[in-house]
């Protein structure tokens, strides 16, 4: 199947290799496009004959990915003429919550001292806490894409993912996390659940580092570094200028007494 994704892959990536990020939102969002179109075959039905009720059936159906990937399709066939039912899209209006600064200290120093916890949970977390990675890209990291991160951790996980991998692979998986199935990663919503587990929310940790690195990168290195679109790089960078000036506000509102972070800090939350 070809459509806007690959289109909007190579745009994105400029000439340069796709991040993991980014191959993963296109092969989700193939991936969902396939399973409706088979869903409407499976029914008697084809896109163009397709009925509002009928999709709306399907939505009742399909998993949260599936929600979201589907109605990227149902747009573009829409502008295309090729169906008559309509997905409306969501508009992304910034994060919703994110964790307070010294919690998210506190729990990427837990993570990278604790060795309770499970190396791959630990490194996992650190990704998401520091630089903002989401679950799917995570998932999907490959043994030759590690290039000495958090290295002494990223080794012992290295050296320990036997004990993860799935019966049958004798540490030969390429893949850093490997899944329940031979040859296949780990599933987002797998590694997702394993973060619960030890009390990393991804939605609000991943904000909280975003807002940390929109204030230190320009809009067009952070799209590129976590694979999202440049307009919502520069709504980060807005939405964090916004926290930034505030913040500035507050101290000069303090004592003269009152230490003051340097710029590159991060202010805790009051």
């Amino acid at each position: 199947m070809t459509w806007h994704v690959l289109r909007r892959l190579r745009q994105r990536a400029r000439g340069t290799p796709a991040t993991q990020h980014q191959a993963a939102t296109a092969k989700e969002s193939i991936t969902a496009a396939i399973a409706f179109l088979d869903w409407l075959d499976a029914h008697g039905l084809t896109l163009a004959a397709c009925p509002q009720g009928d999709l709306d059936a399907w939505m009742t159906s399909a998993s949260t990915a599936q929600k979201g990937r589907t109605g990227n399709f149902v747009r573009w066939a829409r502008s295309r003429k090729h169906t008559s039912v309509d997905f409306p899209a969501t508009r992304w209006n910034g994060p919703t919550r994110t964790l307070d600064t010294e919690e998210r200290w506190d729990q990427a120093r837990r993570l990278l001292h604790d060795d309770a916890l499970d190396p791959g949970d630990r490194f996992a977390g650190l990704l998401v806490l520091l630089y903002a990675q989401q679950p799917a890209a995570i998932s999907r990291l490959a043994l030759d894409k590690i290039d000495e991160p958090l290295d002494g951790l990223a080794r012992h996980l290295i050296a320990t993912r036997r004990g993860h991998a799935t019966i049958g692979d004798h540490g030969t998986s390429p893949w850093l996390f490997p899944g329940g199935r031979p040859g296949q990663p780990i599933s987002p919503y797998s590694l997702t659940g394993r973060l619960h587990k030890i009390g990393i929310q991804p939605g609000p940790a991943r904000s909280t580092a975003l807002f940390q690195l929109a204030t230190e990168l320009p809009a067009a290195v952070l799209a590129r570094m976590l694979g999202i679109h440049i307009g919502v790089a520069v709504q980060w960078q807005k939405i964090s200028s916004g926290d930034w000036a505030a913040y500035a506000a507050d101290v000069g509102r303090r004592t003269t007494t009152q230490p003051v972070p340097s710029r590159h800090e991060t202010p805790a939350r009051t």
